[in-house]
């Protein structure tokens, strides 16, 4: 429960949903060190974070879309050939459709990456009207001159499967450039956002000729057909029951959302990566109260309770992930779980998926199906400024407690949750 005494000095801010914009040094209670609530701590330097991505442009491309228009009708593959236009994707086993979750995690990625300073320009403006074909996508992001194009997918490959993966093209390709560019920059920017993804906690898929999380294809059109850099990631399966619980939660979107800004940042700012260290951790002593999902790891115990934390590790559980429809190539080698072992289902803290709940509801990790607003929205504030510590130490700030870096928590799950962020900061006063 947000109160009185949220910052250590009484701030001046202005209320935007749940983004308190802050014009004082200003930490929040609870969430950061107790040294940090002294009244005589002296006022954080500014960071310029929304200055950070300045002359930046990022193309992000959610994924297929509702039904509309005529989506079977044949386009060019980048490799010669034809496929269908677009499709829906998958439907996740809560019956969520693959082009919502990607709409909602663009959106997180997009508000990030604004507030860092970033132009972001998306593929499609909703998720309900036209979207464009594949290929028409792909001309869009060479129209826009993005430093960087990225499509954001999630998977539907056998249940037992799980992790995340980035696609990248088989090589070469007819179009000359999108070849030269995709074999440097593009596979650069993949391996950010796979080492991104790495050190979030995300484990990496193994099937359907995937390696340490990155999988070589030709039949996908996005990347043969991009002609500035790439990325084209596979959240997740959304066939297995954990990868899904992740992919439709709130706390699953944004964790999902501020791996991809990392990974990023990283590749555009050409920082070094963040190693998990000692140091690094010991820059966001953030409690959590509620971990995220738990992981997809085979030998966890169903219904366990998450692990709290306070950062994410360095070592990497293995944490629900998926791919886009079709890249599961029967025949191929699937790793196997622990013997005597099945994969576990474990929804979100203190939540449980219930048969025939609405296609795209969202479960409030850690809320225990509370109907407080306050309580879900505390929560998923408190995890989102612990997810952003491995951002921190690409923007070059080390400190999550940074008061911009709050900020855009309050924006991420304001983003998510609306009506209930409105709630919530009607009751700070």
């Amino acid at each position: 429960m947000f109160s009185r005494q949220l910052f250590y000095r009484k701030p001046k801010y202005v209320r935007a949903g749940l983004c308190l914009v802050v014009t004082t040094a200003a930490t929040c209670a609870g969430l950061v060190p107790a040294a940090s609530a002294d009244p005589a701590a002296p006022a954080q330097a500014p960071s310029n974070l929304s200055s950070k991505l300045t002359g930046k442009t990022v193309f992000l491309d959610p994924g297929h879309q509702g039904s509309g228009q005529n989506l079977s009708r044949p386009v060019n593959n980048g490799y010669g050939g034809t496929k269908e236009c677009q499709t829906t994707g998958m439907t996740t086993s809560d019956g969520t459709p693959e082009h919502t979750i990607n709409w909602k995690v663009a959106n997180l990625v997009k508000q990030s990456l604004e507030v860092l300073g970033a132009r972001v320009v998306l593929s499609r403006q909703d998720d309900t009207g036209w979207g464009g074909c594949v290929d028409e996508r792909a001309a869009a992001a060479n129209r826009s001159g993005a430093d960087v194009a990225v499509s954001i997918h999630a998977d539907s490959a056998p249940a037992q499967e799980h992790g995340f993966h980035l696609i990248i093209p088989k090589l070469p390709v007819p179009d000359a450039k999108a070849a030269l560019v995709q074999a440097g920059p593009g596979l650069a920017a993949s391996k950010a956002v796979r080492d991104a993804y790495k050190r979030a906690g995300f484990s990496a898929a193994g099937y359907a000729g995937a390696v340490d999380g990155m999988q070589t294809r030709s039949d996908i059109a996005g990347p043969a057909l991009t002609e500035v850099p790439n990325v084209f990631i596979e959240m997740g399966n959304g066939a297995n029951k954990n990868d899904a619980a992740q992919l439709v939660s709130n706390e699953g979107q944004i964790k999902h959302a501020i791996a991809i800004t990392t990974g990023l940042v990283t590749y555009l700012l050409g920082a070094a990566p963040s190693s998990g260290s000692a140091d690094s951790r010991a820059a966001a002593p953030v409690p959590r109260p509620n971990a995220a999902p738990a992981s997809n790891d085979s030998t966890t115990p169903q219904n366990a309770t998450p692990a709290v934390d306070s950062v994410p590790s360095t070592t990497t559980p293995a944490v629900p992930q998926q791919s886009t429809p079709g890249a599961y190539t029967p025949g191929t080698a699937q790793p196997q779980s622990a013997p005597g072992t099945t994969p576990q289902y474990q929804t979100a803290p203190g939540t449980a998926p219930q048969a025939g709940t609405t296609p795209g509801a969202q479960a409030q990790p850690g809320a225990n199906n509370s109907t407080d607003p306050n309580s879900a929205a505390s929560t998923l504030v408190t995890a989102a400024i612990q997810l952003l510590a491995p951002l921190a130490t690409s923007l070059g700030l080390g400190d999550v407690a940074n008061s911009e870096l709050i900020n855009l928590a309050y924006t991420l799950v304001s983003t998510l949750i609306g009506a209930a962020g409105n709630a919530v900061t009607g009751a700070i006063k």
